[in-house]
């Protein structure tokens, strides 16, 4: 049989195209990611798989993969909320992914007070649900208290405190402008705003954008995803598909 000498030419273009097209997609509309710490339970698990959109808050350098230097500065920018998950690019090194929600605004102050969260000298008003629930950090199982939590926009979603020995009192945290300041949902699991020395206050311009929805779960302690017989128990079927608070 005779093979067209244009034949790996044109596969080349065609995987060329493909490539372009995927990178234009990832860069302004959606990217997947995947949660490899326990820092956003009961929110987030680990193993979870969720879509990112890029275009929520506008675009910078960190948009794009390797974050190259094409924009000094955020363009079409729109405001993130308050209690939106936002994956950033961290500040010590402006190349690792963080995933955290967005709690104090430029211009907030921030302060824990006997493991109570205050915002703007107020305290959040955050309501028990349980203290029988199973969260992780790390690879150790912890006992909490499990709380709905609401800002002041109304937002509601769930938090989780250590019963012993939790996150006591801190210094007030003054967001600069520009800035933002995030918190892990598992609250004394979780390296977040509070640790100015490796995350502290995140600039507009790290911002990668807003998580949407997971599309598919596993529990890799269960199973790993060629273990097909053990499919039914790994992969967190009540998951998929579930839009992110």
């Amino acid at each position: 049989m005779k093979i067209n000498k244009n034949f790996f030419s044109e596969n080349l273009k065609t995987l060329f195209y493909a490539f372009i097209i995927a990178i234009i997609i990832r860069s302004l509309f959606i990217q997947p990611f995947y949660i490899p710490s326990s820092s956003m339970e009961p929110t987030l698990l680990v193993g979870d798989r969720l879509f990112v959109t890029k275009y929520s808050y506008g675009y910078s350098k960190h948009s794009f993969p390797f974050s190259p230097p094409i924009l000094n500065d955020r363009i079409m920018f729109s405001s993130p909320k308050r209690g939106d998950v936002i994956v950033f690019k961290t500040p010590a090194d402006n190349r690792t992914d963080y995933i955290k929600r967005l709690v104090g605004l430029p211009g907030d102050k921030i302060q824990f007070i006997d493991s109570n969260l205050y915002l703007n000298s107020s305290e959040l008003i955050k309501s028990k649900i349980s203290n029988k629930i199973k969260i992780f950090c790390g690879n150790r199982s912890i006992d909490i208290y499990k709380y709905e939590e609401k800002l002041p926009n109304g937002k509601k979603f769930h938090t989780v405190y250590l019963k012993d020995y939790s996150y006591q009192n801190s210094d007030v945290f003054n967001v600069p402008e520009n800035h933002y300041f995030f918190l892990g949902d598992n609250r004394d699991c979780s390296k977040d705003s509070r640790f100015l020395s490796s995350v502290g206050y995140v600039h507009k311009d790290n911002l990668v954008g807003k998580a949407r929805f997971i599309f598919f779960s596993s529990d890799k302690k269960i199973g790993n995803f060629f273990e097909f017989w053990k499919w039914n128990k790994s992969i967190r079927f009540n998951r998929t598909f579930k839009m992110i608070n």
